[in-house]
């Protein structure tokens, strides 16, 4: 059972512990806990997927299990697996015993028989490594399970998946089946770099998380950074938000977003001098951006509209540029491929900019 009443409470519960998200976002969480039905969340790097798991953990009082997906991951780091070692000290502290008790058999044919029918309990629970699904299934208190980067794996992973997703148990051949103690709360997360297959969606809640509107990004650094001054972290969205509309191969995130407002707390930026934040842009880029090519565009395009329309300030947003300036133009996705990490791979994008959504890293 859910502790919460309403979207509109728990939304309330997560700001507290410094997540911020809107109405809607928040309405689908508490859906998904009301119902016990797994989230998925799908949308770019650093908008706040895999925060959230750990901000729902913090405000249900709940165990955090986290599965890492990565190319390669199979059932062995996922469920369970034997504890070849543990099984081997065991026979070899069986062995004397054995002999004795194939000491009475004529040949080898009835001591092979006899040992067949013994139960050495070698696949038992003593014996199981325990991987993050089984340690979901099996904990004796509630958990939120966060499947991390779901899409990184194959699809023959997801088939494992299923039955936890759907049944919330796991089935062990040698031993039977586990069934959860209490039901978890998952969250899978995915970066849209591949399409998910429809059975592990059909057995889960969607929802798309996007970058968030600037009031809320604003709010979700000041959030994050307590010591940035509103006006710097109001320059460094704008910043970022212009940096989304390049052509870039990576877009800054909400994540690196704050890395840069808490640069610019720690080089002591001053609001009052308006070339402050200018002067330290291209250290500030180095948070927003990892790719060089990156670099240079954004100097080139950045640059090179301060300097066609005379703003001294660079980052200067198109709304609070004075009338008689004209605004510089802005480079759409429209005009330009898709920016996300699918587009760079696949050729379509995971969502826009002005999606709403939540806000934080993950």
């Amino acid at each position: 059972m859910t502790p919460f009443a309403s979207g509109a409470e728990l939304k309330e519960a997560l700001r507290r512990h410094d997540y911020i998200a809107d109405d809607e976002f928040a309405t689908v969480v508490h859906l998904a806990t009301a119902l016990e039905r797994p989230l998925l969340l799908e949308g770019p790097a650093g908008v706040g997927k895999t925060e959230l798991a750990k901000a729902l953990a913090a405000v249900g009082g709940r165990k955090l299990v986290r599965l890492q997906c990565y190319e390669g991951l199979d059932d062995s780091r996922a469920l369970y697996e034997w504890d070849y070692a543990k099984q081997l000290l065991h026979v070899q502290m069986l062995r004397d015993r054995i002999g004795e008790l194939l000491a009475g058999h004529a040949d080898l044919a009835d001591a092979s028989k006899f040992l067949a029918q013994q139960d050495f309990g070698l696949y038992s629970e003593t014996f199981l490594s325990v991987r993050p699904l089984l340690e979901a299934v099996l904990s004796e208190e509630p958990v939120v399970l966060l499947v991390d980067e779901v899409d990184r794996t194959e699809e023959s992973m997801e088939a494992l998946l299923l039955e936890v997703l759907a049944e919330r148990q796991v089935t062990i051949p040698e031993v039977g089946t586990f069934t959860a103690r209490s039901t978890p709360w998952v969250i899978l997360t995915s970066n849209d770099t591949r399409e998910l297959s429809p059975a592990l969606k059909r057995r889960c809640l969607h929802y798309h998380v996007g970058y968030p509107t600037p009031e809320r990004e604003r709010e979700i650094v000041t959030a994050r950074v307590p010591d940035v001054r509103p006006g710097t972290a109001h320059q460094i969205v704008d910043l970022s938000r212009s940096l989304r509309d390049l052509p870039l191969r990576k877009s800054p995130s909400i994540s690196e977003v704050i890395d840069a407002a808490r640069a610019a707390t720690v080089m002591g930026h001053d609001v009052d001098d308006p070339d402050s934040l200018g002067g330290m842009r291209d250290v500030l880029l180095a948070t927003l951006l990892k790719y060089t090519g990156d670099v240079d565009l954004a100097k080139t395009r950045l640059g090179g509209a301060a300097a066609a329309t005379g703003v001294s300030e660079p980052i200067a947003s198109e709304a609070s540029a004075p009338e008689s300036v004209p605004a510089r133009e802005r480079v759409t996705v429209a005009s330009r491929p898709a920016n996300t990490t699918t587009a760079v791979f696949r050729g379509r994008g995971g969502g826009g900019r002005d999606a709403a959504g939540s806000g934080l890293r993950g």
